[in-house]
């Protein structure tokens, strides 16, 4: 939609300079969002080839904080805390005893006693809920707060990202999924080696009322150095060219971790966690489908909730689909039966309108990830 007519939805500390760049907006998770500003294609490739500026300050942020915080925070989300250490986070999910997924969330170690998480926007409040109420019973000493406008999140992605940072005097010398806490003009900023576009870049944490200032100097360089600013459009693309799950289509309360390739972010040696016995049983009897993905050999675009067929049978159904800039082509991820026997390298259809597309089965992952 032109312009910002998304009513009472909730809106991010940089809202105004979004207006002022031309974007158009969308609501997503109970804010108005940009979704894109001179096209979704020419901001994909801007940041493929040089660097995009994105605003994500719509997810969530919570505390955990006290004594023991990290013990108590490694019982209920499902990636195993003590493989990381102080400065460093780590992808994870916060699972329902059924296994399927409540959210997809970031765990920042700040210490043994702090924990800071980053949750999917319309899950946070969720995520919040059951981490108090299993805390009010364990561990009474901790402090579990809702940050969701403690913070703003900047994510600056592609080839150029360390460039961008080092002309505003922010650090880039991290690894990946390592953080550092620093300063832009006297105010605090996060700065973090991670993203969801597979490309080298880092996300950025500045107070949510200090942000404007940080946003206008980021614009200015990215735009300097042939990037774009980029909406939602562009993030949704790169992120399944690179074959990332987006909560709500890839995970859900009804699929589980082991179904869509998320195996690698469980600590299934731990004694406990939130979903446990449901997805060490997933893992042990085998899922009965697995994610995919699939790129149009012919002429089509690919979208959520069609089904994919294997000799006109119905196999699986596609999670996420789209035109993929890079490829110039469909693609989409997909829950394919088990036991179909299909594998990667065959060829499927995906029944779009009552139209067979054929497509090819794939990994997630089509364009290479550049993330490390």
């Amino acid at each position: 939609m032109a312009g910002d007519d998304t009513g009472d939805l909730r809106r991010g500390p940089v809202h105004a300079e979004h207006e002022r760049a031309g974007a158009t907006f969308a609501p997503f998770g109970g804010w108005s969002m940009p979704v894109s500003y001179e096209g979704t294609v020419s901001e994909h490739n801007a940041t493929r080839n040089a660097v995009g500026l994105f605003d994500v300050s719509h997810l969530g942020k919570a505390l955990i904080a006290g004594e023991g915080a990290a013990d108590f925070v490694n019982t209920c989300l499902a990636n195993d805390l003590d493989k990381i250490g102080a400065g460093q986070a780590q992808y994870t999910f916060c699972l329902d005893p059924s296994g399927g997924v409540v959210d997809d969330l970031i765990q920042y170690r700040v210490s043994d006693d702090e924990i800071f998480l980053i949750p999917n926007a319309a899950n946070t409040a969720e995520v919040v809920r059951r981490l108090e109420a299993d805390a009010a019973e364990r561990a009474p000493q901790l402090e579990i707060t809702d940050e969701h406008t403690s913070r703003a999140v900047f994510a600056v992605q592609g080839p150029k990202s360390a460039e961008i940072l080092e002309a505003l005097g922010l650090p880039t010398e991290l690894d990946y999924m390592h953080f550092r806490d620093a300063e832009f003009e006297g105010s605090p900023v996060r700065v973090c080696r991670t993203g969801y576009t597979g490309e080298y870049g880092f996300e950025l944490l500045p107070l949510w009322d200090a942000a404007a200032a940080l946003w206008r100097a980021l614009e200015e360089k990215v735009l300097a150095a042939g990037g774009a600013l980029a909406g939602l459009g562009a993030r949704d693309s790169l992120r399944l060219e690179a074959g990332y799950p987006l909560h709500g289509h890839e995970l859900t309360l009804d699929s589980n971790p082991v179904q869509a390739r998320g195996s690698w972010a469980i600590g299934f040696d731990k004694p406990a966690f939130w979903g446990r016995e449901a997805v060490v049983a997933e893992k042990e009897n085998g899922p009965s489908r697995r994610l995919y993905a699939l790129k149009v050999t012919g002429r089509g675009v690919l979208r959520a909730e069609q089904d994919v067929l294997s000799d006109g049978e119905k196999i699986g159904i596609t999670s996420s689909g789209t035109f993929s800039p890079t490829l110039g082509t469909g693609i989409a991820l997909a829950f394919v039966d088990v036991a179909s026997g299909v594998k990667k390298g065959d060829t499927v259809a995906v029944d779009v309108r009552g139209r067979q597309v054929e497509c090819e089965l794939h990994l997630p992952g089509l364009v290479a990830n550049h993330t490390r």
